[in-house]
């Protein structure tokens, strides 16, 4: 069955009309004044609304253009700020950090001019135990560096603790925190005897325990300086340990216990200074330059004149008393 042919208009044709068409709407418009009436209204209706739908689409389009052209323009700074932050941010992290060692440096200086009579080594904690307290850590001297076992170790406002254990270029230090210390200590306002131990449950409120203190006079007050008593065995005297927190007296009306703050804080141990003379050797120089100048004055006084035995000068029976608790060393 064949297919029937479809009537198409030629566009030779179509073209011809339309050219005639534009001839004589033009020729109409310059010889009458047609087109300032019957086209302006015919515009007016038709052509107006439709150049400006044509004028809003474009003003959309080209503000959409705008609007993205400033949106990827923002993007690029935004990323460039981003970028800035982040150099400030680790800029002002490294000045701080360079803040904190500067005040830290300047207290190890301040304590090392404090203590200027004992010679002492700067040192550096490189690792420490499990919790957020330095109860027991590491620093980066040794044996090599001349530090030993008993030796006192200070920081910050104080006292920090002793040397335990040594290598070649390591040390282990325990604090006067933790639980196995205790360290014979004094009022310095009165020289009243006590003990200093150390409580890590206690320390969760920044305080340890303060035992022993006989106090006669009812001079102790909250606020009072502790320093290491001149009995201790091997803690050099007059150490600043704390500040007595509160004082209560107990149940044998004898002696009095309570809570210390310790000078140092140690939750943000770094630096170090290890005092190098050990306490024995440093009381044994000071024997010897006393019982040289007692030997050697005139006058011969009987009380000047130290015993091998209590070469000190204090009775043997408060050593015992007051002594530091030793724990047996590890080898």
């Amino acid at each position: 069955m064949r297919r029937k042919e479809r009537f198409t208009i030629p566009g030779k044709y179509i073209l011809f009309v339309l050219t005639v068409l534009c001839v004589g709407t033009m020729s109409l418009s310059f010889l009458t004044d047609f087109d300032g009436g019957v086209l302006n209204v015919v515009s007016g209706y038709v052509l107006i609304p439709i150049q400006r739908g044509i004028n809003s689409a474009g003003g959309w389009m080209r503000s959409r253009v705008e609007n993205l052209e400033d949106l990827t323009a923002v993007k690029g700074e935004n990323e460039l700020l981003r970028e800035q932050i982040a150099e400030l941010t680790l800029e002002n992290n490294s000045m701080l950090q360079e803040r904190y060692e500067l005040e830290e440096l300047r207290e190890l200086y301040d304590l090392d001019n404090e203590y200027s009579s004992l010679d002492k080594i700067a040192a550096n904690v490189i690792g420490k135990d499990t919790g957020n307290w330095f109860h027991m850590f590491v620093i980066d001297k040794g044996f090599n560096d001349g530090i030993h076992v008993d030796m006192n170790v200070i920081a910050g406002g104080g006292l920090v603790g002793i040397v335990t254990k040594t290598g070649p270029d390591w040390a282990q230090v325990r604090s006067i925190i933790d639980d196995m210390s205790n360290v014979s200590a004094m009022v310095l306002k009165n020289s009243d005897l006590c003990y200093v131990r150390g409580d890590l449950q206690m320390m969760t409120e920044g305080t340890m325990q303060i035992n022993g203190l006989r106090d006669q006079g009812d001079e102790v007050e909250q606020g009072d300086k502790v320093v290491t008593s001149y009995v201790s065995a091997k803690f050099h005297k007059g150490i600043l340990i704390g500040y007595v927190n509160e004082i209560t007296t107990d149940a044998n009306n004898l002696t009095k216990s309570g809570s210390l703050t310790p000078a140092v804080d140690f939750e943000h141990l770094s630096t170090v200074l290890v005092i190098t003379d050990l306490k024995q050797q440093v009381d044994v120089d000071a024997d010897v330059a006393e019982y040289t100048k007692a030997a050697s004055s005139e006058d011969g006084s009987e009380d000047a004149v130290m015993t091998e035995e209590n070469p000190d000068g204090t009775d043997g029976g408060n050593d015992t008393e007051h002594s530091d608790s030793v724990e047996p060393e590890e080898q």
